[in-house]
C-alpha cells in the first residue's frame, strides 16, 4: 500500500515529488491564486479565512473554480496544529460543493507533514456524502540568514474512501506536487510563487493533468 511508506522514507518523497507520467493523459494550462487571513484568539488558537481562485481552460471541460474556507487552527505543541475547516466550494459550469475538513500538521526541522480527511458534499441537499483522506509530506528550506526566503516542496496523495456519486472512482484517485519559493515581506505578510502538478487517476479513461503557477498570499493580523 502506497499510504504506509509516504511518511517514513525521504526517498519515496522523492519518487513522489518526480512527474508521473500516464499512458495517456489528458493535460491543460491553469493559472491558480491562494490568497488568505489570519488573526490569532490567543496564543494558542487562530482563525484563517483561506480563499482560491483557480482558472481553467473551458474548451477542455475544466471548470473555473473559487473557494472560501475557514478554519480554526489549535497548537497542540510547539511542532503540532490540529485544525478544522468549513468550505463552500463555486464551480463555474458544474456542480457546486461543500466540505468539512479536519486537519493535522506537524514540523520536524525542515520537514512538513499534513494529514487532511474531508467530507464532501456535492450538487443539492440530500447529495450522498463523500470521504477523502489527503496525506502529504513536504519540505521547507531556508536559504538566507534571516529565514525570509525559503524553498518549498510537497507531494500529497488523493485517496478517495468513498466517492460522491455511486460507481465513482476509490483509491488512490489522484497526486500534487508542488515547487517553489516562499518570501516574508514582514511579520504579516508572505508570498509564494510555485509550479504546481495535479494528476487525477481515472478509471478506463486517460488521467487528467493540470500545470499551474500558484501565487500565493498570506496576510496575518
Amino acid at each position: 500500500m502506497i499510504f504506509p511508506r509516504l511518511f517514513p522514507s525521504a526517498f519515496a518523497f522523492v519518487l513522489l515529488l518526480a512527474p508521473h507520467q500516464a499512458l495517456a493523459s489528458d493535460e491543460a494550462f491553469e493559472f491558480w491564486l491562494n490568497p488568505s487571513f489570519s488573526a490569532d484568539l490567543d496564543s494558542d488558537t487562530g482563525l484563517e479565512l483561506e480563499t482560491a481562485q483557480r482558472f481553467r481552460s473551458a474548451s477542455d471541460g475544466r471548470p473555473d473554480t473559487y473557494f472560501f474556507r475557514l478554519w480554526v487552527n489549535q497548537d497542540l505543541a510547539d511542532n503540532v496544529t490540529l485544525s478544522g475547516a468549513v468550505e463552500q466550494r463555486f464551480n463555474n459550469g458544474d456542480d457546486d460543493e461543500r466540505r468539512l475538513i479536519q486537519q493535522l500538521s506537524t514540523r520536524h526541522g525542515v520537514l512538513r507533514t499534513r494529514l487532511r480527511l474531508e467530507q464532501r458534499f456535492e450538487g443539492g441537499q440530500g447529495g450522498r456524502m463523500g470521504l477523502r483522506l489527503r496525506p502529504r509530506l513536504g519540505v521547507n528550506v531556508p536559504l538566507d540568514d534571516e529565514g525570509k526566503w525559503a524553498a518549498k516542496g510537497d507531494a500529497e496523495l488523493f485517496w478517495t474512501l468513498r466517492s460522491t456519486g455511486a460507481g465513482g472512482d476509490t483509491g488512490i484517485t489522484g497526486l500534487r506536487t508542488q515547487v517553489g519559493l516562499g518570501y516574508d515581506v514582514s511579520d504579516n505578510l508572505s508570498l509564494s510563487l510555485i509550479y504546481l502538478r495535479q494528476q487525477d487517476f481515472r478509471d478506463g479513461r486517460p488521467d487528467r493533468i493540470g500545470h499551474a503557477p500558484l501565487i500565493g498570499i498570506e496576510f496575518s493580523l
